[in-house]
């Protein structure tokens, strides 16, 4: 099963690097981006649009990345919070059993 995924995904990729390319190849259109202080270089539209879709992708992941590492620190928080509050309860648990 994982070898049928994996096969899957490869191509996957292979028809969206074709499809990458065909695009390329049909937009080839060179424009300059104007921002509001500054132009770019003229590249084709595609170069552009794909760039686009690379820098998202990368914002995406560190987004992410940002977000996962923030829910590990308060998971382990909070499970060191647990730990404490377990340990309490045993102590007067064992408290209580000497006093009966």
């Amino acid at each position: 099963m994982a070898g049928l995924q994996k096969i899957l995904i490869i191509l996957l990729v292979l028809v969206l690097v074709l499809l990458a390319l065909v695009f390329s190849l049909n937009n080839q259109m060179a424009v300059s981006l104007n921002f509001l202080l500054f132009e770019t270089q003229p590249h084709g539209v595609a170069v552009w649009i794909i760039m686009a879709f690379v820098v998202g992708a990368l914002v995406g992941v560190l987004m992410t990345m940002l977000a996962t590492v923030r829910t590990s620190v308060s998971r382990r928080t909070l499970q060191k919070r647990l730990d404490r509050a377990e340990q309490a309860l045993e102590k007067s648990r064992a408290q209580n059993d000497r006093t009966l």
